[in-house]
């Protein structure tokens, strides 16, 4: 990995709090994610199963994590499985976690390799009465790959019918959404490499670039930062592409006088950062544009204020909704007629801002969180308002990160990332 190691106290922390929400006389197995093929010997690149990593800081692939608070012994209470690693593994593939270092990582003692797994699996099942499975079930999940998740989960309901089942997902759902302080510095480390990559894109665009040509520069100072790459398919949208909402061919020159939207954000360590900047190809915005820009831009500043403890995500919503009428109403987008013959499920502000304004971020961009509880300290949001305008040629974007304080507005992770329209200008045209 090009992380730094991760203190293991996190990943012992969160498993002592999982195991807190056990059912009695039950365990929990975790799966890592496959090695998905592509085609003749090809992969995709390897990513861990976020929930996994979460527990066990493991980053390999073929593991498995077991929890059994009431096991007869003790060792039994928290066990991984790995691959057996040798040295053809190593000269082939790299070496893999040895049973020492897995301790290390993860401060789990038992560590068996995964040969043995059946065998122990069945003794332990014969003193458990629930089974715990790790079903995804995130609001926008669409998955239809079968996981290794669900080949567990359906040889284990065949050899094991009398057992109980119980779903892990929402023990995690709340547990994840609730930053620990090495989480923080994490996501802190990711928000500061995304400030390094757009700090260098100021200096670089032009009137001739290419979208992709941006997008190389990020990764580059993503990269020599510990960075695996972008946390999610960069977007780099000029003109009127930013008005296509999850634009990611990031193949067009960006031409004078036009905008472009850039929605990027470096991992670090699997966490993610969730970046949107709008910026002039000329290094100045018009009249027009930098009007607009300063409307969505006092929209997201307002909207942070509102992202405290108690806070309900459904609500939060609407009210950032009233924000952006007004806003509309003054840019003269909408008229009063407009707004008093909207439709309320789907008002008139949705025509240049149709999508939602937060989302949880962490291990995965689009993080873990139950949207119908009240909103707690130390849970991480993006606030990402924005209005798009195909009859004038340009959509705006603007994103930070921000965590939940127990008092007073969030704590921006991006406080450092220039987004205030002279500023970016004074910077391009150094």
């Amino acid at each position: 990995m090009k992380y730094h190691p991760i203190d293991s106290s996190l990943f012992v922390k969160n498993r002592k709090n999982f195991m807190k929400q056990m059912k009695s006389n039950s365990l929990a197995v975790f799966n890592s994610n496959d090695i998905y093929p592509i085609g003749a010997d090809s992969t995709m690149p390897f990513e861990q199963a976020r929930d996994l990593f979460y527990l066990s800081g493991v980053d390999q692939n073929a593991s498995m994590l077991l929890l059994f608070p009431d096991a007869v012994e003790e060792k039994h209470r928290e066990v991984l499985f790995l691959t057996e690693t040798n040295e053809h593994i190593a000269v082939w593939e790299g070496e893999k976690l040895t049973k020492e270092k897995a301790f290390e990582v993860s401060g789990i003692r038992t560590v068996y390799w995964l040969k043995e797994f059946d065998k122990i699996f069945f003794e332990l099942m014969t003193q458990c009465s629930t089974i715990y499975f790790n079903t995804n079930e995130h609001y926008r999940a669409n998955v239809e790959t079968e996981t290794r998740e669900d080949r567990f989960i359906k040889k284990t309901k065949q050899q094991y019918p009398a057992h109980r089942w119980a779903k892990s997902n929402p023990i995690l759902q709340r547990l994840r959404s609730v930053k620990d302080e090495i989480e923080l510095d994490l996501m802190q480390t990711a928000c500061n490499i995304t400030e390094k990559g757009f700090k260098r894109v100021l200096n670089f665009v032009k009137a001739g670039v290419w979208e992709f040509e941006i997008e190389a520069e990020y990764m580059h100072e993503f990269l020599r930062n510990r960075s695996r790459g972008f946390a999610y398919t960069p977007i780099v949208a000029s003109g009127n592409n930013a008005n296509v909402l999850h634009y990611v061919e990031n193949n067009q020159q960006c031409k004078e006088g036009d905008l472009i939207l850039m929605d990027v954000g470096a991992e670090y360590a699997n966490y993610s950062s969730d970046m949107s900047r709008t910026i002039p190809v000329s290094g100045r915005f018009t009249k027009r544009q930098k009007e607009v820009y300063n409307a969505v831009n006092k929209v997201k500043d307002d909207a942070t204020k509102m992202l405290v403890p108690g806070t309900l995500w459904k609500e939060y919503h609407v009210e950032v909704g009233k924000m952006m009428t007004s806003a509309l109403l003054d840019l003269g987008l909408l008229d009063t007629a407009d707004v008093q013959n909207e439709d309320p499920e789907w008002p008139a502000y949705k025509k240049y801002f149709m999508h939602g304004t937060s989302h949880h971020i962490g291990l995965d961009t689009h993080d873990y969180g139950i949207l119908w509880e009240p909103m707690q300290v130390n849970q991480v949001f993006t606030v990402e308002p924005g209005i798009y305008i195909p009859d004038e040629g340009f959509g705006i974007r603007l994103e930070d990160d921000v965590v939940i304080q127990e008092e007073g507005e969030p704590f921006n992770l991006m406080r450092n990332i220039p987004i205030e329209a002279d500023e970016i200008e004074e910077i391009m045209n150094a």
